[in-house]
């Protein structure tokens, strides 16, 4: 029954994609317009993440030096910290499944109007330009799902940490959390450079797709 559910679920929002595509295109904005749109909005996601996740990371720092009577408020911002590194997070998976799913429509809309070429010399010129930007959309989005799988081992490390504090506020405690630094800094290092490395990505693909309209 739950699986019916989510099947049902899935045509649905695949039916509401599809009326919207249909809808913008009367209007003159077409699908390589919503896939440059969405990859723009992808691209200031992660930069908006990558800066959450390095001030969340500045305040756990921040944390391990304190007085024990500073020791709630500090506590207070790491897990205002931990709670807008965790929407940060959500809102970057969005934008990437955003990209995704318009990319997909264009690259099936593309395939099929193939077909309708009476002219063989522009039909191959279509089709390769297809194929090439095809294989730079997959280069991106596998960027893009790396540097999003980078999020959730320093999201889980900061929940751990914030839930530890909640119950043990107290310089022992802190102390014992000062082994986790390293791990979670080298996490956060590595999340920032695929964070970069993506954003790089978005800025040539998009450059490309202008270039090619």
């Amino acid at each position: 029954m739950r699986i019916l559910l989510l099947a049902l679920l899935a045509g649905t929002l695949c039916a509401c994609e599809s009326m919207y595509y249909n809808a913008m295109e009367k209007v003159g904005v077409h699908k390589r317009d919503i896939m440059v749109d969405r990859v723009e909005e992808a691209q200031d996601a992660q930069q908006d993440a990558k800066e959450q996740f390095a001030s969340a990371l500045e305040q756990y720092q921040a944390l391990l030096g304190v007085q024990d009577q500073e020791l709630q408020e500090t506590y207070d911002s790491l897990n205002d910290e931990y709670e807008d590194s965790k929407a940060a997070a959500q809102a970057v998976s969005d934008r990437i499944d955003a990209v995704a799913s318009v990319s997909e429509a264009l690259f099936e809309e593309w395939e099929e109007e193939l077909s309708l070429y009476s002219n063989q010399s522009l039909k191959q010129q279509s089709a390769r330009q297809l194929n090439a930007t095809r294989k730079q959309y997959s280069a991106l989005i596998q960027s893009m799902r790396q540097a999003e799988s980078r999020m959730q081992p320093v999201l889980a490390a900061l929940q751990d940490q914030v839930l530890y504090l909640k119950h043990n506020l107290n310089a022992r405690a802190i102390d014992g959390l000062k082994g986790e630094l390293r791990s979670i800094e080298s996490n956060v290092a590595r999340l920032i450079k695929d964070m970069e490395a993506s954003i790089a990505q978005s800025q040539e693909f998009i450059a490309t797709l202008n270039k090619n309209q």
